[in-house]
């Protein structure tokens, strides 16, 4: 008769569990890095290119044209807005747990998607540039030529896409990511928790007259 195997021990189970466990991490940490970069590279886009010119044109006066140019944050301020917003999302994901973190991620993803929107729109916005005519001719109906659109609003927009992608992989995945350490918070049962229980104090010797003192200073009944 063949031998029958000893059973497996727990010991032989929570080894074999280990390499799936550690499987899992690897697993999870993979999204996670992902949303960072690109939570992160977003909103640097975002931010980078509201600030440079993302319009010209020229305004017609009298003595000739005069050249007129508007920035991302002449334009429209929600990209660079919301990207802030969206940085401020992107590093909130870690320091909550459970339905707060499912919210912060969604908000992550609404950055991104407003600062996508927002970008698309103001590339094809002129009031920017007719308002800097108007104020440069002196005529509130100044009219503009010449309209040129440059890649700044489309840089803007791969950045809200960017935020948008990490707020979806936050969503998806993470309830698996890791939160930041409490090791660090204060016990919910103040100092006195985190010493630990109070020791009961010694039954004063009754042959000790400073020792019966001391327990009635302290509001105890010796006699007890």
């Amino acid at each position: 008769m063949s031998a029958v195997p000893p059973p497996r021990t727990d010991a032989a189970t929570a080894d074999a569990a280990a390499p799936a466990a550690a499987g899992d991490r690897g697993t999870a940490r993979k999204p996670l890095a992902l949303a960072l970069l690109l939570g992160a590279l977003g909103a640097a886009l975002a931010l980078l290119s509201s600030g440079r010119t993302w319009a010209t044109a020229t305004a017609v006066v009298a003595q000739g044209e005069l050249p007129q140019k508007a920035s991302g944050q002449d334009i429209t301020g929600v990209p660079g807005a919301l990207a802030v917003v969206g940085l401020a999302a992107l590093v909130a994901v870690f320091a909550v747990r459970g339905a707060g973190r499912v919210a912060v991620s969604a908000l992550l993803a609404l950055s991104g998607a407003g600062t996508l929107a927002g970008a698309l729109l103001g590339n094809a916005d002129t009031a920017a540039l007719k308002a800097k005519a108007a104020t440069a001719t002196g005529m509130s109906n100044a009219s503009v030529h010449h309209v040129a659109h440059t890649a700044w609003p489309w840089v803007a927009a791969g950045g809200g896409a960017l935020l948008l992608i990490a707020g979806l992989l936050a969503l998806v995945h993470g309830r698996h990511w890791p939160a930041m350490s409490g090791r660090y918070e204060r016990p919910t049962g103040g100092p006195r928790a985190a010493r630990g229980p109070r020791r009961a104090a010694a039954k004063p010797d009754l042959d000790r007259p400073e020792e019966i003192w001391k327990s009635l200073d302290r509001g105890e009944d010796p006699t007890t």
